[in-house]
């Protein structure tokens, strides 16, 4: 099958939806299928306000849909609801072409974070984007029940997965085994979204580390001189990151489901976070801890067994992602494609 993916979050940007779709398109091409990813890096681009790392393709639904139809695709995907997303839903809707879509963020939330919008006025633009879709594409049950609330009910599982680098057998980052402990560890974007703040301010004995880049770095290192700030690490150094960790602390309360956390899980650390969407889904007391109290979420999770959570993590893989992703798809009638 052809499929076209069309998004505006892309290389070189680092987030859960760039590497998720990264993670899928390769295990779509072992399995056989052909893709075609229209992103910002083939557009004329603007800086996101509040969010110059991010790029705002300047493409019409001319341009995205003639790309789009020399593909000849079989199937297509909007990933986000963005420029590009906008612009080939109103290609896809005026020649009638079936076409999925996926909820990745908490994107009211998100936005209502970044500048103080009410979330309602941003379920109203989410609800008009995703309703003409034959199926939208979300990570877990709590986030299903969110969007049937909110009047969006073509919804299909689209679960996570792991790489094979996150194991609990391997390299330890020696820079944080050397850490008084416990070490306790955040993984992800730097930014007021992902509410790193919270953690770096719980009142917790031991050393803090954050892995990561992101627009709030420079703030958050002035404000908390005794955290570890290591910068980016992916792959290999990433895991180690994971094995050297006595707890990964994850404080987002905007995300719908948190790579970071199975990757932890499978390298055998267990996980503490609020008990919100994302975390409500993944964990269970076996290997994680929730709490309004992100300290004493933290400290429940320190004594959790690293074996249980290895097993945990193990069971998600990008394979059965990949799958689940190919099963929502709808296909297009090429015989009455242009």
């Amino acid at each position: 099958m052809r499929i076209a993916i069309v998004t505006d979050a892309w290389a070189p940007q680092v987030n859960g939806v760039v590497r998720t779709l990264e993670s899928v398109i390769a295990e779509l091409g072992v399995l056989g299928h052909e893709t075609l990813v229209i992103a910002p890096d083939a557009f004329r681009s603007l800086p996101c306000p509040t969010y110059p790392e991010i790029r705002l393709a300047i493409a019409g639904r001319a341009a995205v849909g003639r790309r789009i139809a020399d593909f000849r695709a079989e199937a297509v995907h909007i990933a986000t609801e963005g420029p590009l997303g906008l612009a080939a839903r109103r290609w896809c809707l005026d020649r009638r072409r079936p076409f999925t879509t996926a909820y990745h963020t908490q994107f009211p939330d998100y936005v209502a974070a970044r500048t103080g919008t009410d979330p309602e006025w941003v379920w109203r633009f989410i609800r008009w984007f995703h309703q003409p879709a034959d199926a939208v594409l979300v990570s877990t049950p709590t986030i299903r029940r969110a969007l049937a609330a909110h009047g969006i009910a073509r919804t299909r599982h689209w679960s996570r997965g792991v790489a094979p680098t996150f194991v609990p057998h391997g390299e330890v980052d020696p820079v944080i085994a050397a850490l008084p402990g416990p070490v306790m560890l955040y993984v992800g974007r730097v930014a007021v979204e992902k509410n790193v703040e919270a953690f770096l301010g719980a009142p917790c004995t031991g050393s803090k580390v954050v892995v990561g880049d992101g627009p709030a770095l420079a703030g958050l290192r002035q404000r908390f001189p005794g955290v570890h700030f290591l910068g980016a690490r992916f792959g290999d150094r990433l895991a180690a990151c994971y094995r050297a960790a006595d707890v990964l602390v994850f404080p987002s309360r905007t995300d719908t489901f948190g790579l970071v956390m199975i990757e932890a899980l499978a390298c055998g650390t267990p996980v503490a976070a609020y008990p919100v969407p994302g975390p409500l889904d993944v964990l269970t007391p076996r290997v994680g801890a929730m709490d309004a109290d992100l300290a004493a979420a933290i400290a429940a999770a320190l004594p959790l067994d690293r074996v249980a959570c290895a097993r945990e993590g193990a069971r998600y893989t990008w394979r059965a992602s990949a799958q689940q992703f190919l099963g929502a798809l709808h296909p297009i009638d090429l015989p009455h494609a242009a």
